[in-house]
């Protein structure tokens, strides 16, 4: 049988092709991917979010400096998902998909639902796609928690914390359903 010139550079390319794509080191992500979901009420809330760690860094006030807009979380915005109209620190916010930008201070934080959940980080966060604001609260905490965490506590069946920790910093954000 006989080969032709383009018949071995074609099988040529499809090896080398099989052995780039097989041969490459895969390694995980610096800052993993974490999805939470938790019902509060009737209300599916569902948070989609990259975990950086502190890794011997000062966190708040340096790495997440006070004063600025932070994605929350690390690559992507981190998103959140309420399958009805909820509540948020007692203000009104309808249902569907967010995402969470804050802007932390050394006592209280700004948090910010932005209707644009599917952005980077802070380039294209833009103030008029806002859906809602509020100020809430900071507390430290005894312990220091290496791996940022986005946590729904004190579920009752018709409110929760949603609580944004890392450091040793708990920012705790009050959410309300109706039944």
């Amino acid at each position: 049988m006989k080969y032709n010139r383009i018949s071995i550079l074609a099988l040529l390319l499809f090896c080398a092709f099989i052995g780039n794509s097989y041969g490459q080191d895969k390694k995980p992500a610096p800052s993993q991917t974490a999805t939470f979901s938790q019902k509060v009420g009737f209300t599916d809330v569902t948070i989609v979010y990259s975990r950086p760690s502190a890794k011997g860094r000062t966190i708040m006030g340096d790495l997440v400096p006070y004063g600025k807009i932070w994605r929350t979380g690390a690559n992507m915005a981190t998103k959140i998902t309420f399958s009805d109209d909820v509540k948020i620190a007692g203000k009104s916010l309808a249902a569907g998909s967010y995402s969470i930008f804050t802007i932390p201070g050394e006592s209280e934080w700004t948090v910010i639902f932005n209707k644009n959940w599917e952005q980077g980080g802070t380039a294209d966060y833009k103030e008029a796609e806002d859906a809602l604001r509020v100020k809430v609260q900071s507390s430290k905490m005894p312990v220091n928690v290496e791996t940022f965490l986005i946590n729904i506590d004190n579920v009752k069946p018709t409110s929760a914390v949603i609580g944004l920790i890392w450091e040793s910093t708990m920012v705790p954000i009050p959410l309300e359903v109706t039944l």
